[in-house]
């Protein structure tokens, strides 16, 4: 069974003007443990999907289901970053990342302790008294990050996570949460609009067809050398490959 199916989703928007589907019959899978990213034309529904699957947005039509489950049973199992941090600036580092930790009332010495490990084994220990203004924007993605894991999801789902930041800190960022992810064993499903990006990054692509979007290909990622990094595998042999084939998907009529 995979750990996530996404069964004939669609989904409609109504306003005076009338009906707009910005989704039709979208199908696929994401298997336990794997990076996946969703590409596609801009404005065609990437994130909609994603906060469909996420459980915070009800389809017009379709399901998804979380290891045979409504996904809207298992909210407790999922992570969520957003294309900004958020942050609370008047918080440490250290407040940030408990935070979720304290509403949900789960902030227990095991929890400390936990959370404690992942800023330590992640370079942030030492700025833990520091605020959010007094870090970088790679840092501040770091902590973002830990804050999700500090509830210990299964799945994480990213929302053009670096997008905020400039080209040179996006790829120091792609290796940093890379390496967090993998490191955690979490699943995780991207929302991107940059194709290296998801190349890097990704063990599968879904390329989204234009509105109303449905899966236009699924692409597997695969390097010879399991070992490189996002950044290394950006000069390998097979990158330009796959560019050229999402290129030709997302671009050959796109429909």
């Amino acid at each position: 069974m995979s750990l996530l199916e996404i069964s004939n989703i669609s989904m409609n928007y109504h306003s005076i003007k009338g009906e707009t589907q910005a989704l039709n019959n979208v199908n696929f899978q994401v298997d336990d443990g794997k990076f996946i990213s969703i590409l596609g034309p801009s404005g065609c529904g990437k994130s909609t999907l994603l906060n469909i699957m996420s459980g915070l947005l009800e389809p017009s039509n379709g399901s998804v289901l979380y290891k045979g489950e409504d996904v809207k049973k298992n909210l407790d199992k999922i992570g969520y970053m957003f294309q900004k941090d958020h942050l609370f600036e008047w918080n440490t580092v250290w407040e940030n990342v408990i935070l979720g930790l304290k509403i949900k009332k789960q902030l227990n010495s095991e929890s400390k302790e936990r959370v404690s490990g992942l800023l330590d084994a992640y370079g942030l220990t030492r700025f833990k008294n520091h605020h959010p203004s007094e870090l970088s924007g790679g840092m501040r993605q770091r902590v973002a990050l830990i804050r999700t894991l500090a509830l210990n999801p299964e799945i994480l789902f990213l929302d053009e996570p670096f997008s905020a930041l400039d080209y040179q800190s996006r790829l120091l960022v792609c290796d940093d949460v890379y390496k967090i992810i993998k490191t955690e064993k979490k699943t995780a499903i991207m929302v991107t609009h940059d194709i290296a990006e998801a190349i890097s990054l990704s063990e599968k692509v879904i390329v989204l067809s234009k509105r109303p979007s449905s899966v236009k290909a699924e692409i597997p990622i695969h390097f010879s050398d399991e070992e490189l990094t996002p950044f290394q595998k950006r000069r390998a042999p097979e990158f330009s490959e796959y560019f050229n084939m999402l290129w030709k998907e997302l671009n050959d009529g796109n429909g």
